[in-house]
């Protein structure tokens, strides 16, 4: 579904040189839910944003649903994100001026759905995540796991092939974290592939397939069949003392299935 071959992402500021992301390759299955974890700066973000075409690579190749992006112009990026990639960002981003079933219909809109079909499907989604009874308040009037939710709902509605979720428990307390993650997990489930990021260790060996990265560079090579329950791969780097062990009981630095991937983070 999601396929990155020796994909580079470069950015110059005046004289400083930052390498996002070097050189890395991967691969995301239809329905799989894929946790990018790391600390600042070592290019999880750019990477969602390569994967969303919200940015565009210096080199490397990425395939969507088999098809090469190359360099399209900002019209067929925009119908590529519009049809097959759904968003959800960790600052929410509804509109407070609208009410929930409003923010959830504008992704709808822009798309062109007709009305009546706009109302049926935003009224099933809200159904679908426990939201109709909030359809006509304002996001002030939520909690901040039901703000999510609401930006979850927008997001799906379009029936996108794959959902981009940036550090979607950021702003959220325990509980609120583990209902959204929970609901994440369960939309998964359900067929939906989904791609996150995040900085928590703890959120992602529990819910999702986990790629942590480092400011160091990494590299992972096939291990052992995958136990119950478990990630489908999962990579650890650390370019300071031992890394945790991973899901598979093996030592650091292993992946299951395969996975070639570097992402450093550099100035010069």
């Amino acid at each position: 579904m999601l396929k990155l071959t020796n994909l580079s992402k470069c950015y110059t500021t005046g004289e400083v040189q930052t390498t996002a992301i070097d050189n890395i390759s991967l691969e995301v299955n239809e329905g799989e839910f894929v946790a990018i974890t790391g600390p600042s700066g070592c290019g999880k973000s750019t990477l969602l944003n390569v994967l969303g075409l919200l940015d565009l690579p210096d080199s490397g190749d990425y395939e969507l649903n088999g098809e090469s992006i190359g360099r399209p112009n900002e019209m067929r990026l925009n119908t590529l994100r519009r049809g097959r990639i759904g968003f959800i960002f960790q600052s929410f981003n509804l509109i407070e001026e609208l009410t929930v079933f409003e923010n959830v219909e504008l992704a709808l809109e822009y798309s062109g759905v007709p009305r009546a079909e706009r109302r049926t499907r935003v009224t099933a989604m809200l159904e679908r995540l426990g939201l109709d009874h909030r359809a006509t308040h304002r996001p002030s009037q939520l909690s901040g796991g039901q703000q999510q939710r609401v930006a979850i709902a927008r997001a799906l509605v379009s029936r996108p092939s794959v959902l981009l979720a940036d550090e979607p428990t950021g702003n959220l307390d325990s509980a609120h974290g583990e209902e959204v993650m929970a609901l994440l997990k369960k939309i998964n489930q359900e067929g939906t592939t989904l791609v996150m990021v995040t900085h928590s260790p703890s959120r992602r060996s529990r819910q999702a397939d986990a790629f942590p990265c480092s400011t160091a560079r990494l590299s992972a090579t096939p291990c052992g069949s995958q136990p119950p329950n478990s990630p489908d791969r999962l990579l650890h780097g650390c370019d300071s003392g031992p890394c945790p062990p991973c899901a598979c009981g093996l030592a650091a630095g292993c992946a299951y299935w395969s996975l070639n991937s570097r992402i450093i983070r550099h100035e010069t």
